[in-house]
Formats: structure tokens, sequence, C-alpha cells
């Protein structure tokens, strides 16, 4: 049975700063999370904004409990972005053609209703300015503060690396090896990952199950197939049927193909941003230029004329997700990039062979912005506040604080 890799992780901008140690989300209230929203309701119309609050509760959760109280379909229900459940979470949610006092006030375990206001459109995702965060690292030390407030600063300063989390990149973390097996053609070598290499979630069942796939045993395992297995099921019939592991793949959902391939790209994109780490804040000659207000791209070709731009955040360095139409940088950030791909075994001709799975591409900053930073001593630890924008996420801070890939924080031991 394959061990189970780290996944790919380009590193820390404050490297320098040894790791704010403690503990996180013991509680749900350590980690708060309040939604900016993009418009204020209008007062009127025929949908219904509420405002909520849950603890413990995903956004989904929360909408099937007003679903239920309501007697509407979850599918009628509008948000902005979907909230963890570990976390105490206000945002809001839209429904429409219910009078307010139907749902105004409404409390059930781990979750109330704030407030209910009157809108002409229904809640969509991304309709929302970003998130303000307030979490706890418990237990960490009140002599770290200024330490911790330098860190903050410098990511306030120069922006925080725009790393992927593992989530990315699957449940064994290998998503981007199986992407990269799609992308060559190697059917054996995707089956054989995919089927034997071991996740952090494995329990007795899947472990014996990857044994059994080592072996070439799938129809024992289909016979007593592991909870969580279900995606793996059309590959392990069509292989216990004997077919080739080519035409096995076939019968794997297309969308699932695609997630492997976009963690290839997600990682190759980690491997550039490790190579400009140092230097995410700098536009230079060659450089696609990312514009934050719209995500537009272009080619930065004086890079004296647009270092203002940089530096008041209108702009960053973009990396590649790599693809067939992707804008491609040029002169010193092109060769970087061309080399990070050839690295791998790729170039456009080699992609391009994939045919339908092969990706577009598209560009991605190097960085994003730290908004509104702030920390304090609590009589519990470290308190931290901070604004993101959309699509960026707080375990990615948390990971320059901790030095920690997935934004954890590490107890001191007792004999400290």
């Amino acid at each position: 049975m394959t061990s189970t890799p780290s996944f790919p992780h380009p590193g820390f901008l404050t490297s320098e700063e040894p790791p704010l140690r403690g503990a996180l989300k013991v509680e749900p209230e350590d980690f708060a999370v309040e939604e900016i929203p993009a418009y204020p309701a209008s007062g009127e119309g025929t949908h219904l904004y509420l405002s909520i609050e849950k603890r413990g509760l995903t956004t989904r959760d929360a909408i099937r409990a007003l679903a239920r109280e309501l007697g509407r379909s979850e599918r009628d229900f509008g948000y902005a972005g979907l909230k963890d459940a570990r976390a105490v979470t206000r945002q809001r949610v839209s429904i429409e053609h219910v009078e307010p006092e139907r749902i105004a006030g409404f409390e059930t375990s781990g979750l109330r209703v704030l407030g209910v206001e009157r809108h002409g459109n229904k809640l969509k995702p991304g309709h929302l300015r970003g998130n303000r965060f307030e979490i706890l690292l418990r237990g960490a030390d009140p002599s770290e503060l200024e330490r911790a407030r330098r860190i903050l600063g410098l990511l306030a300063e120069r922006g925080v690396p725009n790393a992927f989390g593992a989530q990315r990149f699957g449940r064994s973390g290998i998503g981007h090896l199986l992407g990269r097996a799609l992308l060559l053609g190697d059917a054996a070598s995707f089956a054989q990952l995919w089927l034997t290499t071991a996740a952090p979630t494995d329990d007795e069942a899947s472990v014996l199950a990857r044994e059994r796939c080592a072996a070439g045993a799938y129809g024992e395992v289909l016979a007593e197939l592991p909870r969580g297995w279900r995606e793996e099921r059309p590959l392990l019939e069509g292989l216990a049927a004997g077919l080739d592991p080519s035409r096995a793949i076939r019968r794997l959902d297309l969308s699932l193909l695609r997630f492997f391939v976009s963690a290839w790209q997600a990682a190759l994109f980690q491997r550039v941003l490790a190579r400009r780490l140092t230097s995410c804040d700098v536009v230079r000659a060659g450089d696609i230029a990312f514009l934050h207000r719209n995500g537009a791209c272009f080619l930065v070709e004086d890079e004296l004329a647009e270092a203002p731009r940089a530096a008041a955040f209108e702009i960053s360095p973009s990396g590649p997700l790599f693809g067939t139409a992707l804008l491609r940088a040029q002169r010193e950030s092109g060769a970087l990039e061309d080399a990070v791909l050839a690295e791998d075994g790729f170039d456009a001709e080699r992609l391009a062979s994939a045919g339908k799975l092969a990706p577009s591409g598209e560009r991605r900053a190097l960085r994003f912005a730290l908004g509104e930073p702030r920390v304090e001593a609590d009589p519990e630890g470290l308190r931290f506040r901070f604004a993101l924008a959309p699509g960026c996420y707080a375990t990615t801070v948390l990971g320059e604080l901790t030095k920690d890939a997935l934004g954890r924080a590490l107890a001191l031991p007792e004999s400290e």
C-alpha cells in the first residue's frame, strides 16, 4: 500500500518568524465569521433576506432547518457563501414568497434568525464583499503579542501568498499526481495510485481494501466496499470485469477526472509561487498582472510604471493554472513558468494532446490582501481579527501564523 505524501505547499512568506503555539477551534466560539454583504437589502420585493447566526452547523445544515420550518424545498433558498460547521457564523440567506412573521425570531439548536428584510432578488453565490474573522488561538503566550503583530503587519503590507489548501488535492493529498497520470494517458498508474494510496481518514475497512487493490483482488473489494468509496466503485467494477485500466477509467464521472486535473494545475501553481514567494508583491516586466477589482489580466511592459499600483494593492503578479489557452507570461517570468511545466514532463503540445481532459487554463493572483488586521491579548490566549475578500481563506492566514500548511496550531508541551 502506498504511503500518504503531504500535499504540495509553497512555504511561508513569514518563515523567518517561529510558529505561534496554541490550539484552534476548541469551541465553535473560537472561530467566528461574519459576511460583509455586497449590498444592503432594499426593503422592498418578494424575497426575504434572513440574517442568521449558526453554531456547529454548515450553511446547508442551516438551510435544511429553515426549509423544514417553512415547509419549503432547500433549493428555494439562496446564499452568498458556504460556511464551515466548526464556527460561529453570521450570514444572510434568502427565500421568496414568505411573510416575515413566519420566520422572524425563529430559533432552533445551533441556529437563530437575527433579522428579516425584504429585497427584489434571490441571493446567489458571490453576492458578498468578503468575510470578517475573529479567531482565538487558545493557550497562546501573551508575551508573543508583539511577534504576532509583526507577522500580521508584514502580511498586511505585502499580501498573503495565495496558496491552495489541502482540500484542492483530495482525501489522500495526491490529486495532482492523479491528474498528471490522466493528462499523460497513464491509466495503469492512475488506477494504482488512486486505489492504493492511504488517506488520513482511512478506517480498517479502507486499509484492507487498499491492500486487496494492491494485490489485484478487486472483486473482494467490491464484495465488502468500504463506506465512502462510492466514487471508486465504477473503476473497481471495470477492473474486476477484466477491463484494461484505460477502458475502466471511462466509467468514471468526467467531473471527477477534471477535479484531479485541476489539482495538477494547483500543484504547478504552488511550484511557481514557491519560486516567487519572496517577490509575490512585486510586478516585473513580462509578468501577467492580475487586477483585483475585476480579475482582468494584462501583460506588464513597464514595471516602474506599474509598481505604484502593486504597492496600492490594485494589481498583483499572477501565476499560471496551466492550460491550452493560457495567457502566457514573458521574459524571466515566462521562462520560470515554462521550466515548471517542463519539469513535470509537459509542454504546450503534450498538454493539448490530452484531448477533452486538457484544461483551458487561467491566471491566479500570487497574493491576496489582508484587511483590517488586529491581534490582542485575551485571557484565553491571543485573539486575531481580519477581513478577507471572497475566495480567500482564513486557514491560509493561520498557516502563516502557525507555520502549518493546514492552518493548525500546536499546544505547548507540558515540559515547556
